[in-house]
């Protein structure tokens, strides 16, 4: 009953200051989220541990202690802006979203949408992915997002109501997948963040960081049923702007062996996920137990 309570005590304090954090002008409220997210990495020593421990185990080759700690403050400072950023999506609209993000490669999409089979969107827990949803249904693109459920449902109710501002609309994990196929069949993007090991979905073993990960198969398996396009898509922060880099689309293999394909082809589009982490570090949430599940543990 006590978690129960705190759940709600936590949630109208987080109200309270997602209030202050509106009423400020945008600017502003991100340099403030970027402390309040300096303070979340000297609070929170449970998440603190968990990504400098992940950070070592992925890096610690290429990096110095001290390089790893800078690291991990700035994941920090970046959830911070992050929460800042998705506190006043109702200020963002068709009129000024170039003032804050620059779209790179828009014609990639484009392309593949021309086919008429929707596009699958990849992107990971990297720099702003929300705000990346929201880009492109402010551009005028008719998608929506594959998201979990929050364990607790004033958040999950806020978090979905700030999405809905402007109409980026989510399909459940647990929802029916005929749903994500009739979004593809009518040339919709739908969005995947697929780069955690959530053992409610179906995943098999690929190489991430040179470690055997659990990783959810649904993007290659949804591409091979639909036909639509696995197209890579990451918002780079860049001051007080962002870059969304869109890619080419994976190059899917097709042995007619389904099981082999399916590692196959998640083992390509995570590689292009890993790619970005080691590019911008800072970017991805290290605080996430990436490798919990071991291989021949089931998971």
């Amino acid at each position: 009953m006590k978690y129960k309570l705190r759940r709600y005590y936590l949630y109208y304090l987080g109200r309270a200051l997602a209030f202050l954090f509106f009423l400020a002008p945008l600017r502003a409220a991100v340099i403030f989220g970027g402390w309040l997210g300096e303070i979340a990495y000297i609070l929170l020593g449970k998440y603190r541990r968990i990504a400098l421990g992940n950070l070592t185990s992925a890096l610690g080759v290429s990096k110095t202690r001290g390089e790893m700690d800078s690291t991990a403050r700035a994941v920090f400072r970046n959830l911070g802006k992050n929460a800042a950023e998705m506190i006043n999506f109702p200020k963002i609209n068709k009129s000024n979203i170039d003032e804050f993000v620059t779209v790179e490669n828009g014609d990639i999409l484009d392309r593949e949408l021309k086919k008429g089979k929707g596009a699958l969107m990849l992107t990971g827990h990297f720099g702003n992915w929300e705000l990346l949803a929201l880009t492109f249904r402010v551009k005028g693109y008719k998608g929506s997002v594959i998201g979990r459920r929050i364990y607790f449902h004033k958040y999950d109710g806020y978090l979905n109501k700030l999405r809905r501002i402007h109409d980026v609309n989510i399909i459940y994990r647990d929802e029916s997948p005929k749903r994500i196929l009739r979004a593809l069949k009518d040339n919709n993007i739908v969005g995947i963040l697929a780069d955690q090991d959530v053992d409610s979905v179906d995943g098999v073993f690929v190489s991430f960081f040179g470690k055997e990960a659990f990783t959810p198969a649904g993007p290659a398996v949804l591409a091979r049923v639909s036909g639509a396009s696995l197209i890579p898509a990451f918002m780079v922060r860049e001051g007080q702007r962002h870059r969304l880099i869109v890619e080419e689309p994976v190059k899917l293999v097709d042995t007619g062996d389904k099981e082999k394909d399916i590692i196959a082809n998640t083992q390509r589009w995570s590689d292009v996920v890993e790619a970005y982490i080691r590019k911008y570090p800072d970017h991805w949430v290290w605080m996430h137990r990436r490798w919990k599940t071991v291989l021949g543990h089931g998971s």
